[in-house]
């Protein structure tokens, strides 16, 4: 059994910046010569997320739409509430309940099928990472396992 692991890194734009990491994913699948077993893509952050979807402009408004109406950003938050809040705050800390309550609605990570040397994807499917803070610099561990 073979793996391979690389961390991409990313300075995201802002809220709902969608980035598209399939290409990346699959460069570094063919890199690996791993032929058979699973590809775990993982991001490193609480407020940020990954789909496996489309990447079409239309529906990716429509996610944006139905996270922030999941969980709204002009609401209240328990978080947010840096006179009660005494854990985990650091310097600068914003508020950003809101990204977090919307992170729970997505995934951190996802594991695909490896199979003759191709990531397992259906004709639409893209991997993208979901921005749901401010911009901020992240991090995306990619981890191959197999043969």
């Amino acid at each position: 059994m073979k793996v391979a692991h690389r961390v991409l890194e990313y300075q995201t734009k802002g809220i709902f910046d969608f980035i598209d990491l399939t290409k990346e994913i699959q460069e570094f699948v063919k890199d690996s010569k791993i032929k058979n077993g699973l590809v775990n893509i993982q991001i490193l952050h609480t407020s940020s997320a990954l789909i496996v979807n489309e990447n079409e402009p239309l529906l990716l408004e429509d996610i944006k739409k139905n996270l922030e109406n999941t969980a709204s950003s002009t609401i209240p938050y328990e978080h947010d509430d840096f006179s009660k809040r005494t854990v985990n705050v650091c310097e600068g800390e914003c508020k950003n309940g809101h990204s977090h309550c919307k992170a729970i609605h997505l995934l951190p990570s996802v594991t695909l099928n490896l199979l003759k040397g191709k990531l397992q994807l259906g004709q639409w499917q893209r991997i993208i990472f979901v921005e749901l803070d401010r911009s901020r610099q992240r991090k995306v561990q990619i981890q191959i396992i197999g043969e």
